[in-house]
């Protein structure tokens, strides 16, 4: 009995020598190298072109293809985990437990061949196979600890990878947000019918008629996005997303390039029907294209459509004297980029109708008026009662020849002022520069003292003192221009005269932080020389400046 003990002992003992020897030196690296060589295989393809069924493509709402680390990075990692797993039981069943353990049992080598005596099977059998089964057992758990490790551990860099870039997405939004809070950039539509904030406009892909709607950092992409064409396409301003041209999200038509990287000033010129407001826009520009000559402006147009519009008005004025009267529903701004150095803003000139100011119902429908940074006031005082009645029949009739409007400015004042605020909210900090067009009709009658420096004084001294003190009363900033649009349009402008249509413009881009405020040179006379830019609110979101 003791013999017997002793001699299962030496069998248990040679088994576990056996097992040992199979573990260390076969089963363990066999099993761990199919293990991760299924692992890194299944990371690919490695080869380009080669499809992938794991690939989700675009979504139905974006077209553009979610961003690797968002959720296909999982997707390959706990697949390739579960293929390095099932490829090392693979290999476990398949060739040592399905055959090669089986035939050494049954007394046969590996390949299957018998043994040539029954002492070479019997060998076989007691001495090699036992410890063969177990080491291939124990190999195959050693190795799958060792790989769950390794998985274990990749998943987490994984994690801190995915936490990286997930970071990454509300540090990029926040900057870019800080950056255009800083800038006073706010996205508005310039469209009739439109004029709705943007946050986010609409880019278009360069290489597909694509149109994405979430082109910013977020789960399609941190810094870049994969169109479903392949295109790659920048998703932060650092990256280049200025470059793409972008649409209104509201009404899907063009906005202009600098719309999403330049502070806009929306500027309406108001006034009633024949004052003079697109004569008055026209020598506008003029004006800011008389600085520029000059170096002391850059002066562009947004887009082609506003090079075509202002020309247009200007061959308009050129042919006949004079503009015809603004119709239609509301009006498209017509945008230009100014620069002053290193500082650049895209302005915004609106010229509705004057029928649009006729009544406070149709004031509260002209949207664009809760965008605007400062308002000119076309002033045609031609059409004031109390004006009219101190001229003598010869100035009645020089004014008539005029086409005077049929609303007088302290009239408009009035309808326009009470629905501004409700439509801004902050008719207290806005910039009014008031503009009394017909200057050379004016000095023509004798009825009438002339325009001289002080605008504010002269327009006291003919009736409309009222009008200049409400102005100081109501708005942030005040400030008053004497302007004949017909000597600064049309056939042989006067230089001079341009500049001065200018001047209003000038004032309020200086409103916004442009360096404007030296080309001034007319004292003009009202509330304060120059309006402040400064922040606003905090309960105020939009960021912009507003004057002192």
């Amino acid at each position: 009995m003791q013999i017997a003990v002793q001699a299962a002992e030496a069998v248990c003992l040679w088994a576990g020598v056996v097992a040992a020897a199979v573990c260390l030196f076969r089963t363990l690296w066999e099993f761990l190298g199919r293990g991760v060589s299924a692992v890194w295989q299944s990371l690919g393809p490695w080869e380009a072109g080669r499809p992938d069924p794991r690939l989700v493509g675009t979504n139905g709402s974006e077209p553009s293809q979610l961003a690797y680390w968002w959720r296909q990075s999982w997707t390959d990692a706990v697949s390739a985990g579960l293929d390095g797993m099932r490829m090392l039981w693979r290999a476990f069943s398949d060739p040592w437990m399905d055959r090669i353990v089986p035939n050494l049992f049954r007394g046969r080598r590996p390949a299957g061949r018998r043994g040539s005596v029954p002492f070479t099977r019997f060998l076989l059998i007691t001495l090699i196979a036992p410890g063969t089964a177990a080491g291939t057992l124990v190999g195959a758990v050693l190795a799958t600890v060792l790989l769950g490790w390794g998985l274990l551990v990749f998943g987490l860099l994984l994690g801190v990878v995915w936490l990286g870039w997930a970071a990454g997405v509300p540090a990029l939004r926040g900057v870019e947000r800080g950056w255009a809070l800083l800038r006073g950039i706010r996205i508005k539509c310039p469209h009739p019918g439109c004029y709705a904030p943007a946050p986010l406009a609409v880019h278009r892909c360069p290489n597909c008629p694509a149109q994405h709607a979430e082109l910013r950092p977020g789960r399609y992409g941190t810094l870049w996005h994969v169109c479903g064409c392949g295109q790659r396409l920048p998703a932060t301003r650092i990256t280049g997303r200025g470059k793409l041209s972008t649409l209104c999200p509201a009404c899907e038509q063009v906005l202009p390039e600098a719309v999403g990287t330049t502070r806009v000033v929306h500027t309406p010129l108001v006034g009633g029907t024949s004052s003079g407001k697109t004569m008055l826009m026209a020598a506008m520009v003029e004006g800011l294209q008389a600085w520029a000559r000059e170096g002391e402006l850059g002066v562009a147009y947004a887009s082609a459509d506003d090079r075509r519009s202002h020309t247009g008005l200007s061959r308009q004025l050129t042919g006949a004297g004079w503009a015809h009267a603004t119709t239609g529903g509301p009006p498209r701004a017509l945008m230009l980029t100014v620069s002053r150095g290193r500082r650049r803003r895209l302005l915004y000139l609106y010229d509705p109708m004057g029928e649009s100011v006729s009544d406070a119902e149709r004031v509260r429908a002209q949207r664009y008026l809760g965008h605007a940074d400062g308002v000119v006031l076309v002033a045609d005082v031609l059409a004031d009662p109390t004006v009219r009645g101190r001229l003598s029949p010869a100035d009645t009739e020089r004014a008539d020849r005029a086409r005077p409007s049929a609303q007088g400015p302290w009239e408009t004042y009035q309808r326009l002022t009470g629905e501004l605020a409700a439509l801004t909210g902050r008719r207290r900090r806005l910039p009014v520069a008031t503009v009394v067009t017909k200057r050379d009709v004016l000095e023509q009658l004798a009825s009438l003292p002339v325009p001289g420096a002080r605008i504010d004084g002269w327009l006291g001294d003919i009736g409309l003192g009222a009008l200049v003190r409400a102005l100081g009363h109501d708005v942030g900033a005040a400030r008053y221009w004497a302007v004949s649009a017909y000597t600064a349009t049309g056939t042989g402008p006067l230089d001079s005269e341009q500049r001065r249509a200018a001047e209003p413009v000038l004032w309020l881009l200086a409103a916004s932080g442009l360096r404007t405020g030296p080309l001034i040179r007319q004292p003009g006379g009202g509330t304060g020389r120059f309006p402040r830019p400064r922040r606003r609110p905090d309960g105020d979101r939009e960021g912009r400046y507003s004057p002192a």
